[in-house]
């Protein structure tokens, strides 16, 4: 059992900047791939972006085309941790985020093994 625990939510404003960290206890994330679904106010949830699990330590990333150029998603084994880096924030962006893992890589039907619990950001115009 993976507990994924999400961290760096807030309230920021247009244009500003947060990094979202997602941790794990339990097992390492080495062996996933790793992602950052959020759901906005009466939307359902949405992919924002995924890192693939490796050997060689060669990442590749994806993204949603409405946070590519804007968020950048990360991950360090040693800190057993996944990072999303967002920055130009929109009020449109406001969301629980949650943080995902899969042992599948990423492909457009991604099914996830285990979610996080979520945090808020909120981008005040």
């Amino acid at each position: 059992q993976v507990q994924l625990v999400e961290s760096g939510g807030g309230l920021v404003q247009a244009g500003g900047s947060l990094r979202l960290s997602c941790s794990a206890s339990g097992r390492t994330l080495n062996s996933y791939a790793m992602g950052w679904f959020r759901r906005a106010p009466g939307k359902e949830r949405e992919f924002v972006a995924a890192i693939s699990w490796s050997r060689s330590g060669i990442h590749y990333t994806y993204y949603a085309d409405s946070v590519k150029g804007r968020f950048t998603i990360s991950r360090d084994s040693a800190k057993n941790t996944v990072y999303l880096q967002m920055n130009t924030l929109k009020p449109e962006d406001t969301a629980v985020y949650y943080c995902a893992a899969s042992y599948d890589q990423y492909r457009s039907t991604w099914s996830i093994d285990y979610w996080g619990q979520g945090t808020q950001v909120t981008v005040s115009s």
